[in-house]
């Protein structure tokens, strides 16, 4: 009877959670749109620093290939939240690991990169240029680019939805499973009580 009761506390716990490893990608598309995302994406949080030059990432230097990187460090640092691999539609989820010998992408939020926010990488085929900074406040729209092809957010370029919740204090165990987890557990301890 308690193993049935750990079983079932078991399931209800891990139920609603996917375990299904995806991945942002830049689609194919003019390097114009593709740098435009990557200027985004290095710019509200993604770890843009495997792609600078000397960079485990930075090979292959093409946009495509660096937008792709910090499209998904993006992507994963947000907790693959829905809506924030879209960039206006230049990039999409997939579960094939795009990762090549060498350059591991993320694959979660535990496993995408420092604190180190870069700014905009201008990357034409052949040249990149780069200049790593470090964000010392917590509101996520103080890191954007204040130059380049963006300026900012609000430019229509990100992930797409009004109102997403970009705080990941839960450590991606969402209000949810604790409701989930508190009755399992009240069900438990009533088996166990009246067993």
């Amino acid at each position: 009877m308690a193993a049935l009761v750990l079983l079932l506390l078991f399931l209800a716990i891990t139920t609603g959670q996917s375990s299904a490893t995806t991945w942002c990608v830049c689609k194919d598309g003019a390097d114009t749109s593709l740098q435009k995302t990557l200027d985004y994406a290095c710019g509200a949080g993604a770890d843009c620093g495997p792609i600078h030059q000397n960079g485990p990432c930075y090979n292959p230097n093409t946009v495509k290939a660096h937008c792709s990187y910090a499209v998904n460090s993006y992507f994963q640092r947000k907790g693959q939240a829905q809506g924030s691999c879209d960039f206006a539609g230049t990039a999409t989820v997939t579960a094939t690991d795009p990762s090549i010998t060498g350059c591991a992408y993320p694959s979660s939020a535990s496993t995408a990169g420092t604190g180190t926010t870069p700014t905009p990488v201008t990357a034409t085929p052949g040249t990149t240029t780069t200049t790593p900074t470090t964000s010392t406040t917590t509101s996520p729209y103080t890191a954007t680019p204040s130059s380049g092809v963006l300026g900012g957010i609000g430019t229509g370029l990100g992930p797409t939805g009004a109102g997403i919740n970009t705080d990941m204090s839960d450590g991606g165990f969402g209000i949810q499973y604790s409701f989930l987890s508190f009755f399992a557990l009240l069900f438990q301890g009533l088996v166990l009580y009246w067993g």
